[in-house]
């Protein structure tokens, strides 16, 4: 018997990828007090690997600085943060073991890097569906993706996606009333459902846009009718621009990525150009919760957190998948073996 073995030297691209997963469901109680009302997440995340998790989000974030800057917030915090919030904030610093600060600073940082794509689309029937990608540069968020159903009196007030150790909500809807997510344009600070209130569709346009906030942000909400879908882009004080769904003269969609739509995207980002063409080659006539889901996809990122499909009108066919992680390995050899018989 003889051996042989060939060594292949050279640079070879090998992509390994996760599948993707659906991430788990915690049920968030409006009734209780504010200070143990996040204490359900402890069921589904071990404390040690939270806090692990948090830091390493902080540290590649936040300059050391800032943790001296936040001091006077944590001095004050009903003062810079209203409640219910601020006593959410002081129980996951308590049952977390974490420090105040850090907890600030934790919801500040999942905030200040977030980049975003979503979409509001209407079928030729007139169900609207809508769509969204979160893009994080933190690929340990993946493990900190939750869905949260919110009760209030034992009913579900509203639902969305999160990550473990935030109070808000970038992405959910209230059940056979509106969908909403929020976009960055520049530096957020919103609770996305304390902003819009509990009204329908239309409450939710009129308060989304009026409503005075920290910083400018795109709101895309997705209504229960036809035509209830539009993309807000908010200017601190008041909206800079309001861009309905038009499906009478071919407006049959929205796309919203962090850039003006008005405006050319820069050179670098092409995910208005891919979702466009998705959407386009879908077309209106077979656009349903699963090719929404599908386009979303097409134009994710390597940093995509997560993908959210919902509908306000089917609640119960909300679906958040947290996308794989490609990794990218360059190989300087491959040894390949062979044995051959004589």
């Amino acid at each position: 018997m003889v051996g042989s073995a060939v060594l292949l030297l050279g640079l070879v691209p090998v992509v390994l990828c996760q599948a993707e997963f659906a991430p788990p469901t915690v049920n968030i109680s409006l009734d209780v007090d504010p200070e143990v009302r996040w204490m359900p997440l402890l069921e589904v995340f071990d404390v040690d690997y939270l806090k692990k998790a948090a830091a390493e989000v902080i540290d590649s974030t936040v300059p050391k600085w800032v943790h001296h800057a936040v001091e006077p917030v944590v001095m004050a915090l009903e003062k810079y943060v209203p409640q219910p919030y601020a006593g959410e904030i002081r129980g996951m610093a308590s049952y977390m073991g974490g420090s105040l600060s850090d907890v600030i600073i934790l919801n500040f940082a999942y905030e200040i890097t977030a980049f975003c794509t979503s979409i509001v689309a209407q079928d030729k029937n007139g169900h609207v569906y809508h769509g969204r990608n979160l893009d994080y540069p933190h690929p340990v968020l993946r493990n900190l993706t939750v869905n949260i159903i919110f009760l209030k009196n034992g009913e579900v007030a509203y639902r969305g996606t999160s990550f473990a150790g935030y109070v808000g909500l970038w992405t959910g809807q209230s059940p056979n009333k509106f969908t909403v997510s929020g976009d960055q344009r520049g530096y957020n600070s919103n609770i996305l459902f304390q902003l819009a209130g509990e009204g329908d569709f239309q409450d939710a346009v009129i308060r989304l846009s009026k409503i005075p906030i920290i910083t400018g942000v795109y709101y895309i909400v997705g209504g229960v009718r036809a035509g209830e879908g539009a993309v807000i882009t908010r200017d601190r004080v008041g909206p800079a621009d309001i861009w309905p769904l038009d499906p009478v003269n071919g407006g049959w969609y929205r796309v919203e990525t962090n850039f003006d739509h008005w405006l050319p995207p820069p050179s670098w980002d092409h995910r208005r150009e891919a979702a466009n063409k998705a959407l386009n080659a879908t077309g209106q006539d077979n656009i349903n919760m699963d090719t929404l889901y599908q386009a979303s996809v097409d134009q994710s990122t390597p940093i995509t957190v997560y993908t959210t499909t919902m509908s306000a009108a089917a609640p119960e066919r909300y679906n958040t998948l947290v996308r794989p992680q490609v990794i990218t390995l360059c190989l300087k050899c491959i040894c390949l073996h062979s044995q051959f018989l004589s």
